[in-house]
């Protein structure tokens, strides 16, 4: 980063998802979730995570309640602004709107995430969540803040 840009540089796809696998400061939402972040396109501002469902989070017959596949989308879908913004901000989230499609039960899972349209006061995104035989099983739109990146103290 030069002294007239403040702007740190791009730093390649690979780089990117070797800093988000390593860091240790990853929210303990995602290791509940078992995300895994797997692959990342910052030039199609899109990426791809697989979670390991638990058990614990099926309902009584036996998948996987709604609200934690949408934890799930709504966390490949944060990470995507995240990313795409060259970790500099953050997506709080202003409203998220999940379909469901077919039951998933615990188990491999895999999310791709991508941005539709981002700016600097809102973010458009979308997200499927995909069962193990790949087909499809949710889908959310969400609309984000991009605010910039700031962690709370603890």
């Amino acid at each position: 980063m030069s002294e007239t840009d403040k702007t740190p540089a791009r730093i390649s796809d690979a780089d990117m998802l070797a800093r988000f696998r390593n860091s240790k400061k990853r929210p303990p939402c995602s290791d509940t979730l078992g995300m895994r972040l797997e692959a990342v396109d910052q030039t199609n501002q899109s990426l791809t995570m697989s979670f390991q469902v638990s058990e614990s989070f099926a309902n009584p017959t036996g998948a996987i309640q709604g609200g934690f596949i949408t934890a799930m989308l709504d966390e490949a879908m944060s990470s995507c602004v995240i990313i795409a913004s060259n970790v500099t901000m953050t997506a709080p989230t202003l409203e998220l709107k999940t379909s469901y499609l077919r039951p998933l039960f615990p188990g491999p899972a895999r999310v791709e995430a991508r941005i539709l349209r981002m700016g600097r006061s809102a973010a458009f995104m979308e997200a499927d969540c995909f069962d193990p035989d790949g087909k499809l099983v949710a889908r959310a739109t969400a609309t984000a803040a991009p605010k910039p990146f700031r962690r709370i103290a603890q």
